[in-house]
């Protein structure tokens, strides 16, 4: 479920010569989702140049600054900067729509010098939990469904955002949850993205407006984990880029706008059994087998150690209150849309459990590893859910952190997480997600300033 299924560099080779291309974005995805890389000229793009990257690019901050006197981080990355050495997965190989003369983009994965993936790269991350499941003979099946806002363009970050004016020239003011007509406001710019997605090969499904004022939700279809990664890292640029030639911004904060409701990732997850096919989670009656319960349980037990990486900036956990569409807990349901972990309904081939922690913020290639990595240990352990949620789960307890630095204790303290995941790609990104939780702490917030400078 690559963007190109079996593409080899000679087939990326005869595709670029097809479609005239005179410029390759080499890209990385980085801790945050940002792409990271070099633009170089086709003649330059071969398959035993090899491209070079200082490793720092993997262990930076949203704000592009770096941890320092942390043993931990500089055990994992050389502190004399050294290069990572990038080879392009030629299936990523796709046009950039939005560029002026024929210009493609591809994803790289990292390596050391020895060969050796670069252990704390999202991408291979993913791969690691997912060799787990190929072990097994299982193959993971996942469909991310993305939140995000449109909103006006805002120059000025100490000013609150806005929701854009469509095509009636008014902005919203009221709630649109699933209204056409709202999403009909923006033609011009989803024409744009639909026709981008099918430029690049995306497979994106439906389009609907969420609760928020500009909010929207893009779904996309089912696939195996890594190619689903990829599009959503494709999805996100170029939304951003498609939102700018229309004269907004989209961003995929998890809670951008005050009163409205925050931003998520759901991702629905089955696995598969390669040799029948058979979905794992259910029977040969058409039951939830107990694989499905462990499923859950797992879940259930290890989401809240995995919240640094689905939850992953200070802004994260502004979604997760009671009535805003988001879990407070880690309650699990059918057909329930309050708990963390709902259970559509479906037939049994189909059946599926939708993680809906995850914020729109996380990377996704961190995000789909880890909820695959707390599920596949809740079947390693055989571990029970709770009972299952018949009403509102917003009148049951918050279980979930509530902060960033609560949940970094958690994810630096759970050695399962730390075995599957690796130990120094938890050891990276707990120092760089600190790092920027320090960065936030040095600034004062309008709150602060109204409610505190005259009154304390």
């Amino acid at each position: 479920m690559a963007i190109r299924d079996n593409f080899s560099y000679n087939d990326m080779d005869e595709w670029l010569n097809g479609k005239r291309v005179t410029e390759i974005e080499c890209l990385v995805p980085d801790l945050t989702g940002v792409a990271r890389g070099k633009i170089l000229p086709r003649v330059k793009f071969t398959e035993d140049r090899g491209m070079r990257l200082p490793e720092i690019v993997l262990g930076m901050t949203v704000t592009g600054n770096s941890p320092s006197d942390d043993d931990a981080f500089d055990r994992a990355i050389s502190t004399t900067d050294r290069d990572m050495i990038l080879k392009a997965d030629p299936g990523t190989i796709t046009m950039v729509p939005w560029a002026v003369d024929p210009t493609a983009q591809v994803i790289h994965d990292c390596y050391f010098s020895d060969g050796k993936l670069v252990d704390f790269a999202p991408r291979s991350v993913l791969r690691r939990v997912l060799k787990l499941y190929e072990k097994k003979g299982w193959k993971p099946l996942v469909a991310p469904e993305l939140e995000f806002y449109l909103t006006a363009k805002n120059i000025d970050p100490d000013l609150p955002l806005a929701a854009p004016i469509g095509r009636s020239g008014r902005s919203e003011t009221s709630r649109q949850v699933y209204s056409i007509d709202a999403v009909n406001e923006f033609d011009p710019l989803f024409e744009d993205i639909y026709d981008y997605c099918d430029m690049m090969g995306l497979d994106v499904d439906t389009l609907i407006h969420e609760i928020g004022a500009g909010q929207m939700e893009i779904n996309f279809q089912h696939g195996e984990p890594l190619g689903l990664a990829d599009k959503v890292f494709y999805f996100k640029r170029t939304l951003r880029e498609a939102a700018l030639k229309h004269d907004m911004y989209a961003t995929f904060m998890a809670k951008p706008m005050a009163g409205e409701p925050g931003s998520a990732m759901h991702v629905h997850q089955s696995v598969v059994d390669e040799e029948s096919g058979r979905n794992i989670f259910s029977n040969p009656d058409g039951s939830p087998s107990d694989l499905f319960r462990h499923y859950i349980g797992g879940l259930q037990k290890y989401m809240p150690s995995a919240m640094a990486i689905v939850a992953p900036y200070v802004n994260s956990y502004r979604r997760i209150v009671r009535h805003t569409a988001a879990p407070i807990n880690l309650q699990w349901g059918v057909d329930n849309r309050t708990v963390g972990f709902r259970v559509p309904v479906s037939g049994s081939q189909d059946r599926r459990v939708e993680n809906r922690v995850i914020g729109a913020d996380a990377n996704p290639y961190l995000a789909l590893a880890v909820t695959l990595a707390c599920g596949y240990l809740g079947i390693q352990e055989q571990l029970e859910p709770t009972p299952m949620v018949e009403g509102s789960a917003y009148k049951m307890k918050v279980e979930l952190p509530q902060g960033l630095s609560e949940a970094l204790t958690s994810l630096r303290g759970d050695d399962r997480l730390r075995d599957i995941l690796g130990e120094r790609f938890i050891d990276v990104y707990s120092a760089v997600k600190e790092l920027e939780h320090q960065e936030f702490m040095t600034v004062i917030s309008p709150w602060e300033r109204e409610h505190l400078l005259l009154h304390v």
